[in-house]
């Protein structure tokens, strides 16, 4: 799997090493409220996903990259392509630290994953879940061209779905 550039950002896979970095993330209030239904994730949990993450970068040329701002090097959330629930495909992620949020950095990661998603991985379609009601994650997946396409209620609570179709 691959260093990704854009114009503001530097995406680099994540180590199984960096389950400390990872938790930290995850542990940050808004990043759990919606990513983790506002569980605190274990130390065990992190070093697992990061060992399942090291499996797909190795066999799938997919998993979890984490976000450097080029201008400073500072690591500012992850984006990436993960399986969520029971599909054949993985779904775009995307999580930004609340002190980063409001820059355009989630939409230019999230854009640079679904470029990666169709042009290396040649998936037809790039799916993203979200919890209803969470308008800055469904704004991102609109600015990176993505289209509502349904609603579920997945284990009691309503989630919906974004969709974009490879050209």
């Amino acid at each position: 799997m691959e260093l990704i550039e854009t114009t503001h950002l530097k995406l680099q896979p994540f180590q199984k090493s960096e389950a400390t970095l990872f938790l930290r993330i995850n542990r940050d209030r808004t990043v759990r409220k919606y990513l983790w239904d506002d569980i605190l994730i274990s130390e065990q949990q992190a070093d697992e996903i990061l060992v399942l993450n090291q499996r797909h970068i190795e066999r799938d040329d997919y998993g979890l990259w984490k976000i450097y701002r080029k201008d400073d090097a500072q690591i500012i959330g992850y984006a990436g392509l993960w399986h969520f629930f029971e599909e054949a495909q993985p779904q775009l992620i995307y999580a930004l630290l609340p002190e980063f949020c409001g820059n355009g950095w989630a939409t230019e990661a999230s854009a640079a994953i679904m470029r990666y998603a169709f042009d290396s991985l040649e998936f037809p379609d790039l799916v993203a879940s979200m919890d209803e009601g969470h308008t800055d994650s469904e704004n991102v997946a609109k600015r990176i061209g993505m289209v509502f396409w349904k609603r579920k209620i997945i284990d009691g609570k309503p989630t919906i779905f974004y969709r974009a179709l490879a050209n």
